[in-house]
C-alpha cells in the first residue's frame, strides 16, 4: 500500500507514522530523513540537497522528488510506503504522481487525520522533539532521553503558540488545497478524527483503511 498521509502540522502524523507502517508492512518516508540521509551518504542528488541546506535555503522540488524518488527504489519500500510530510504543495503533488508513476506505482489513498487549530496549539505547546531522530514526545520536559535513540529532547522554537497559530495560516493558504487536487483527481480519501488516546487514532486509522 502507497498511503499519504495529510493533515494540519501537529496532527500526529509523524507519531502515527511507523505505528501504522508497523501494521501494514510497509517503510515510512519522511522528507527530512531522505533529505539528510541523501546529503550523508554523498549521492549526487544528496550533494546538491546540501548546498541548498548548508545555505540555509530551501531545498527545490525537483531535487526533493529526485531523493524519494530515488529512495523508494529501495528494498524496504518494495511493499509499499507511507509518505510523511513529503507532499505540501500542489506542484509537489504533482511531481509525486510522476515520481510514483515512473516506479509503476500509484497512491491508494490519502489518510487526511483531522483536528481543530486550538486543539493543536494545546499539543504542540506540550511537545517536545528529539534533537538527533525527530521523534515527537507530549508530557516530557526539556532534556530528556529519546527513548528510540538516547538523543536529547527540546521544545522546538516553532512550537510557542503564536509560531503554531502562523504555521497553520501557511498551511491553510499552500498545504490546504493538495487536499482539494487530490479529490480533483480521483485519489481516495480517507478522514479520521485525530484527537485522543495515540493507539486508538491508529486503531481508527486502520479501520477507515479497511484494514
Amino acid at each position: 500500500m502507497n498511503l499519504l498521509l495529510f493533515g494540519k502540522p501537529g496532527a500526529g502524523k509523524g507519531t502515527q507514522a511507523p505505528r501504522l507502517a508497523a501494521e501494514l508492512d510497509v517503510g515510512t518516508l519522511a522528507t527530512g530523513d531522505v533529505l539528510r540521509n541523501a546529503a550523508r551518504e554523498g549521492t549526487p542528488l544528496g550533494k546538491k540537497a546540501r548546498e541548498f541546506m548548508d545555505r540555509g535555503d530551501l531545498v527545490p522540488d525537483d531535487v526533493i522528488l529526485g531523493i524519494v524518488g530515488e529512495t523508494l527504489r529501495r528494498p524496504e519500500y518494495a511493499n509499499g510506503v507511507i509518505l510523511d510530510g513529503v507532499v505540501r504543495t500542489v506542484p509537489q503533488a504533482e511531481g509525486m504522481a510522476r515520481v510514483l508513476e515512473s516506479l509503476g506505482r500509484e497512491l491508494d489513498a490519502v489518510l487526511c487525520f483531522e483536528i481543530e487549530g486550538d486543539e493543536i496549539v494545546q499539543r504542540l505547546a506540550a511537545r517536545t522533539v528529539c534533537t538527533r531522530c525527530q521523534t515527537p514526545y507530549t508530557g516530557r520536559p526539556d532534556g530528556s532521553t529519546c527513548d528510540k535513540c538516547g538523543g536529547t529532547l527540546a521544545r522546538r522554537t516553532d512550537d510557542d503558540p503564536d509560531a503554531i497559530r502562523n504555521r497553520l495560516a501557511v498551511y491553510e493558504k499552500q498545504t490546504a488545497p493538495v487536499f482539494d487536487w487530490y479529490q480533483r483527481n480521483g485519489t481516495r480519501i480517507v478522514t479520521v478524527k485525530a484527537v485522543g488516546d495515540v493507539g486508538a487514532v491508529t486503531q481508527r486509522a486502520l479501520r477507515a483503511l479497511g484494514r
